[in-house]
């Protein structure tokens, strides 16, 4: 987002500002801003259980969670990176 002059939110969750700058990254990025909120919002709301457990009832991440769970996070989290790597290359020098 600085790469673009984009103040980046103090929260976790990036898609408001992605959605209200879209016009400001390059077109191909623009067409992905849909998918890159949608991993925002899911991998942002399972952070905090993810690391403490779900406090309510007391069971902790490896009972919330499975490898596949984990699989999954880290294939996003790939896709944005592989994205983020694509657009630095591409607009910051």
């Amino acid at each position: 987002m600085r790469l673009l002059a984009i103040e980046p939110p103090k929260w976790r969750d990036v898609r408001p500002v992605l959605k209200r700058h879209r016009d400001l990254f390059p077109e191909w990025f623009r067409d992905k801003i849909d998918k890159v909120a949608s991993i925002s919002r899911k991998l942002g709301r399972e952070r905090e259980p993810s690391m403490y457990g779900d406090e309510e009832t007391g069971t902790p991440p490896d009972q919330l969670y499975s490898l596949l769970d984990a699989e999954e996070a880290l294939e996003h989290a790939r896709k944005v990176l592989d994205l983020c790597v694509r657009l630095l290359a591409e607009c910051g020098g």
